[in-house]
């Protein structure tokens, strides 16, 4: 499998990158800082260094894999508020500056770095786009956090609406909503995942499994959207 990350540095998309890949496959992660995670044995491995809230960012990745296979792409490039789900959350003194990169690293970006390597995913004969969303972006979800909310509903519009792009190339979109899944980290012992306040959050290898699980449909069928949980989240 040739499977690109982007958003892959550290988190959610770390385990992605680094428990993904199986022996022979080929690795293409994208972030603004490098990889907080070790090199991984038998895995051929890329980084693209791009900071996506640059309008840039999308051109510099379409040249880094001219020429190339992809199988998958999975977009996990996320940014929120600075006081973003806490009781300090003041919509009002959110400056628009903080707004702006937050609609385009979470929600632009995300149609044109998809779009740049297009030409990739075409290549395979299996391609596979994954978009991590998020519970906040479905209707009526409580969360006040308004631009992070407004780019991860828009974020299933682009998968609602790319899905159709692909049909004809039977290249599959699936916009993947998260719950809280807290704070995510990668080491030599495996995945582990630090939630707060004593709640039992999302357990990150049961998100692994899920999106193994997707990357191994064939593509005669389409998964459109799953909203994933924790099972102390509103349901």
């Amino acid at each position: 499998m040739n499977l690109l990350v982007i958003g892959a540095s550290r988190g959610l998309g770390a385990a992605f990158a680094t428990q993904l890949p199986k022996r022979g496959d080929t690795l293409w992660t994208v972030s603004r800082t490098p990889p907080e995670f070790p090199a991984l044995e038998q895995i051929t491995q890329h980084w693209v260094e791009a900071d996506l809230s640059r309008s840039g960012a999308a051109k510099l990745l379409g040249a880094a894999l001219e020429g190339q296979i992809l199988d998958a792409v999975i977009y996990n490039a996320g940014i929120w508020e600075s006081a973003a789900f806490s009781s300090s959350y003041d919509f009002e003194s959110i400056p628009d500056e903080e707004t702006e990169r937050i609609l385009t690293v979470n929600l632009s970006s995300a149609i044109t770095c998809v779009r740049a390597v297009l030409p990739c995913l075409r290549r395979s004969s299996a391609g596979k786009v994954i978009l991590v969303g998020s519970t906040s972006g479905l209707e009526n979800s409580g969360r006040p956090e308004v631009a992070y909310s407004a780019s991860k509903f828009g974020l299933r519009g682009v998968a609602h609406a790319l899905r159709e792009v692909l049909r004809s190339s039977k290249i599959l979109v699936t916009c993947l909503n998260l719950g809280d899944i807290g704070t995510v980290t990668v080491s030599e012992a495996g995945v582990s995942a630090r939630g707060y306040d004593g709640r039992e959050l999302i357990d990150p290898s049961d998100v692994l499994e899920l999106v193994r699980c997707l990357l191994s449909l064939s593509n005669s069928s389409c998964v459109k959207e799953i909203d994933f949980c924790a099972l102390t989240d509103p349901l």
